[in-house]
């Protein structure tokens, strides 16, 4: 709980609205901030339940809610989390009401947890870009309101230097900001193109935050990417090669969702999500140690927003302990990332699903033909060969629409 001890560490207390008592996902949302709170590397330091039976206009909780709180946190230093989304007046007066004290919502702490984590340039401008739109109409004036915005959450990534500055220059930032996205957007998708020529098949981690799913491309491909026991560890794609059985593949990591994570957040980060999005096929992971329905419904959810379309498989991580797998899917795939277990199951199902798009076969390559042949070897993957004396034996993996291309190579047994 908290501790007046260190005072370079920005306290949290949670303001949490309840407008239905029998809702049991109070208790789970609630826990979740926690979580959220360490993530971005605050102190979570109590909670103050405000039951409402419907929402005010002016400050969603009403002023007697509002009296009970200031009494409880009077001469506190603390920063109030309000656990849902305010409009920028609601979120004024309750500062106002609570002596100025500096109030955040939800949204402006994951995107806190989102600049404390963006490492790459493009992750960087997104985390700014988002912050920027969400903090511009809370600002009253040239800067007036900014005060009660204070420093640490709310203000990492522009930093309050930018922030200082009048609406114009704001106005300008965003617009120089969207520009730079765009052209970043148009570069990755001429990447992504040549991508699909190379013809090397891409598998996407996409699921609930905090399931694992770093610990599992670390395993898969042998990478040594962050992998930390923190909600949105991960916010820039991370793409990493790894082989089943001869054939590469490629393996992307990115961001993960969040219960209510809010609709403007998904936009904000459509890029982001893109590259990991843009794949042959999806690893649905799961916690098979936790609400693995939420998560899974809260993933499909939010990939239905992004009208995503690829196929999946359902990876039910955290599995060493579970004894009886009943009340899962049917359809799951059990590993633990940590435990290098069900692993081999996993890779197995992959090869299974794409040796459905693919077809094994042996091609003979006179040396009078290897130029044509040169030319054709993007469509294939090369599994062996074998140099003759009047040609090239090669055992290749073809996918079936490129088939076409290497009928008068194909050796028929």
């Amino acid at each position: 709980m908290y501790s007046n001890n260190d005072n370079s560490i920005e306290k949290i207390y949670i303001l949490q609205p309840v407008l239905d008592e029998k809702d049991k996902d109070i208790k789970l949302i609630h826990d979740e901030t926690i979580s959220l709170i360490e993530s971005a590397g605050a102190i979570y330091c109590g909670s103050f339940l405000a039951k409402i039976r419907e929402i005010h206009p002016a400050t969603y909780i009403g002023s007697g809610n509002l009296d009970k709180i200031k009494n409880r946190l009077e001469d506190l230093d603390v920063t109030i989390l309000f656990n849902g989304s305010l409009s920028p007046s609601q979120t004024l007066n309750i500062s106002a009401a609570l002596g100025d004290c500096k109030v955040i919502d939800r949204t402006t702490l994951i995107l806190a947890i989102f600049a404390k984590n963006a490492k790459s340039s493009e992750g960087k401008l997104q985390v700014e870009l988002a912050q920027l739109k969400y903090m511009y109409p809370r600002l009253k004036g040239k800067g007036e309101g900014l005060s009660r915005l204070g420093g640490g959450i709310g203000t990492r990534g522009p930093g309050e230097s930018k922030l200082e500055t009048d609406r114009r220059r704001i106005r300008v930032r965003l617009s120089y900001l969207e520009n730079k996205l765009n052209e970043l957007s148009t570069r990755r998708n001429l990447i992504s193109e040549r991508r699909k020529k190379s013809n090397v098949p891409v598998i996407s981690l996409i699921g609930y935050t905090n399931t694992g799913k770093s610990t599992l491309l670390n395993l898969l491909t042998g990478a040594n990417v962050q992998a930390e026991n923190k909600l949105f560890a991960t916010l820039d794609p991370t793409t990493r090669s790894f082989v089943i059985d001869n054939t590469t593949f490629l393996l992307t990591d990115t961001v993960g969702f969040l219960r209510e994570l809010p609709h403007h957040l998904i936009s904000a980060f459509h890029s982001t999500l893109e590259s990991a999005l843009d794949c042959d096929l999806a690893l649905i992971v799961c916690d098979a140690t936790a609400d693995y329905e939420m998560q899974l419904e809260t993933t499909m959810k939010t990939l239905d927003a992004l009208n995503f379309n690829v196929p999946h498989l359902i990876v039910m991580n955290k599995s060493e302990n579970i004894i009886n797998f009943d009340e899962y899917p049917s359809n799951s795939i059990y590993v633990s990332a940590k435990n290098n277990i069900g692993i081999e199951r996993l890779k197995s199902e992959i090869l299974h699903f794409f040796s459905a798009f693919n077809t094994d076969t042996e091609l003979f390559i006179p040396y009078t033909k290897y130029h044509d042949y040169s030319k054709l070897k993007k469509y294939l993957n090369e599994i062996s060969y074998k140099y003759l004396d009047d040609g090239i034996k090669v055992f290749a993996r073809v996918p079936n629409i490129h088939m076409f291309r290497f009928e008068e190579f194909r050796v028929v047994h």
